[in-house]
């Protein structure tokens, strides 16, 4: 089973840190950092902190189009 995919046939609904860094291409620090300025949201679940599907692709959706320049 993949545990990165993040398809509407995914079958749960959240990823872990390291499965949201490896899905998004970007590192911890950088995880964090979108975090801590709020252009990332996440949940919490006793000590594990999880990003929902849907505010990944959100995450996603927002981020800057690369011009053509």
């Amino acid at each position: 089973m993949n545990h990165i995919q993040a398809d509407d046939d995914a079958p749960r609904g959240a990823f872990s840190v390291r499965d949201f860094c490896q899905w998004a291409g970007i590192g911890r620090t950088a995880f964090y950092e979108e975090l801590k300025t709020g252009r990332l949201a996440a949940k919490k679940f006793g000590k594990r902190t999880l990003i929902p599907i849907a505010e990944a692709h959100r995450w996603l959706d927002g981020l800057p189009v690369l011009s053509k320049d």
